[in-house]
């Protein structure tokens, strides 16, 4: 492959390169949630001397907005007082000398408070027109080269030919690639042309599937046993084809949310969004004697919000179980109000009927055939004379059916704020369906919200938080074929998850994704095809010294493709 070398000084002469203004999101408010909030954060039944710090209205009193010399905040931080210093020598934490600079610096600068990147909807971001497109190959590289400048760095050589293609191979297939698929590459004349031949044929192999569904079955804690004391199989197994179909088939993101969190509760569910519901169903469960069903049902009720807010919002909404959240605004009654909307799924039946047998019994359950064998099913019976032969064949495929725990509605069960988490504890307020509530209202009427709504929400970008959850999902992509996510916690977008380095480029990753109907495929060529992710994986003497992290993703990560 032809390598090319770039320096950038025409760059730098096409960008002014700016000083780095005080960020509160990137700069002030981690500094904050890591040292403060949990004293004076939103969790407000543990909050100290009635002060927030994660407000500008709450730190008013504390924090002079132009000069820092008068600053309660800067006095306690810079104090040598053991009794005066903050934080407290109690608290087991301190602040460096640096932090303690960049605290100063923003509140000579005005304390200007922002809201929690994480949730502010993506805006779409016009890439400079004025970095070099003779390098770029999409609009990601754009945005790329800009920021570079900015950091003064240059990237890395492109990969060689054969590393490249089976980069690609691993990242999109799990595979290595085949001996001819690497020669047609190497002894091709338009290397572009034939790099984007070999990346459509990848989107199209049965394996592409299988690689996404082998993370997306990781992220929803996917397992063929009842994962507590015997440890029992259960019925499940199609759930997991649906997801590998669902990848293949390109299913948008947003239908496939619908689909597993609430594909019983469609018009006239098919067999496949019955079978996705099988997500609702992936729980450690218990059918040992003596099991306390009210315990276990509120312990399958936060492992299913912490599961669900960690894969879908970023957020860390389990924490909030037993109080309000120490440094996010999510509070106990938003997570009683979200596992209501859970609350009608039945899954307390395996309590009676569970057994050691393997499988275990887990009902509710339905017999299924594999797609492939159901359309044959379906090509079959279509016939108008059958033969001795044809009826022996459909009664061979009907054999091969198995059962599937699947979702399925009841009466809802009534849903408490349990004090302190404490199951045995019925004095708490009966909550309904509702999502957190910063967020505002579900727009509903007067109706019950339901499992649909709540999907629905997750994926609206104009009445819901659908590009907060597409930022969500677009940064695990970047991390499967970059190594580490724009943001490296993937499954913590609050205050103690790190900040974007790149929040431009990632919030028009988002907007791209739901502009586009949540095509996974289409996002994933997208990244795939750029000429930051064909950088060669060697760091540059200039690299290691500016950023020795890759943080700045100015070269390939250096990573094991078969177990990101």
């Amino acid at each position: 492959m032809k390598r090319f070398f770039l320096i950038i000084p025409f760059l730098f002469q096409s960008l002014d390169v700016i000083s780095e203004q005080i960020d509160f999101n990137r700069d002030v408010r981690p500094i904050l949630s890591q040292n403060c909030y949990v004293c004076h954060g939103p969790d407000k039944a543990h909050r100290k001397a009635k002060l927030r710090l994660d407000t500008e209205k709450g730190s008013r009193e504390v924090v002079a907005i132009s000069n820092a010399s008068q600053s309660e905040l800067i006095t306690r931080i810079t104090s040598k007082d053991p009794e005066e210093v903050m934080p407290t020598i109690k608290s087991g934490k301190s602040l460096t000398s640096d932090q303690i600079d960049i605290l100063t610096k923003w509140v000579r600068s005005g304390a200007k408070y922002v809201k929690p990147w994480a949730y502010i909807s993506p805006i779409k971001t016009k890439v400079s027109e004025s970095v070099s497109q003779r390098w770029a190959h999409n609009w990601i590289d754009s945005f790329l080269l800009e920021h570079w400048a900015r950091e003064e760095i240059n990237p890395v050589q492109d990969a060689d030919s054969v590393t490249l293609i089976r980069r690609l191979s691993f990242d999109l297939l799990g595979l290595p690639p085949k001996i001819a698929t690497v020669e047609r590459f190497k002894k091709a004349k338009d290397l572009n042309l034939v790099y984007e031949s070999i990346v459509d044929e990848f989107l199209s192999s049965e394996f592409f599937g299988e690689r996404m569904a082998s993370y997306w079955l990781d992220l929803v804690r996917f397992a063929d046993t009842v994962g507590y004391h015997g440890d029992q199989d259960h019925n499940i197994t199609p759930y997991r084809d649906y997801v590998l179909n669902s990848f293949n088939q390109n299913l948008s993101f947003d239908q496939f949310t619908r689909e597993q969190l609430a594909g019983d509760l469609l018009n006239d569910p098919t067999i496949d969004q019955r079978i996705a519901t099988g997500y609702n169903r992936l729980l450690q469960t218990s059918h040992e004697g003596g099991v306390q069903a009210r315990e276990y049902l509120a312990i399958y009720a936060a492992d299913r919000i912490r599961n669900l807010s960690g894969v879908w919002m970023g957020a860390t909404l389990g924490c909030a179980q037993c109080h309000d959240h120490k440094y996010d605004p999510y509070t106990a009654r938003d997570f009683y109000a979200m596992s209501a909307f859970f609350a009608d799924v039945d899954e307390s039946k395996h309590f009676a009927v569970g057994s050691n047998s393997l499988p275990t019994k887990r009902p509710p359950e339905i017999s299924v055939l594999s797609r492939k064998d159901r359309e044959h099913l379906r090509s079959l019976e279509a016939k108008v004379s059958k033969t001795k032969e044809t009826e022996e064949l459909i009664n061979k495929i009907k054999s091969r059916s198995v059962l599937t725990m699947v979702t399925q509605s009841i009466e809802p069960r009534v849903t408490r704020i349990l004090p302190r988490g404490n199951w045995l504890d019925e004095n708490g307020e009966i909550v309904q369906p509702a999502i957190p509530e910063f967020f505002g209202k579900l727009d509903i009427g007067n109706r019950r919200a339901n499992r649909l709504d709540l999907a629905n929400w997750l994926t609206d970008s104009k009445n819901g938080i659908g590009g907060l959850t597409a930022r969500v999902f677009v940064n695990r992509l970047w991390y499967l074929f970059f190594g580490e996510g724009i943001s490296s916690s993937l499954d913590d977008f609050g205050g103690q998850g790190s900040p974007p380095v790149l929040p431009k480029l990632l919030d028009n990753l988002s907007v791209y994704f739901y502009e586009n109907g949540w095509d996974v495929k289409k996002m994933v060529k997208l990244i795939v095809m750029s000429r930051a992710y064909k950088l060669s994986s060697r760091i540059s003497n200039e690299l290691k010294v500016k950023d020795p992290d890759n943080k700045f993703f100015a070269r390939q990560s250096r990573h094991d493709c078969l177990q990101k």
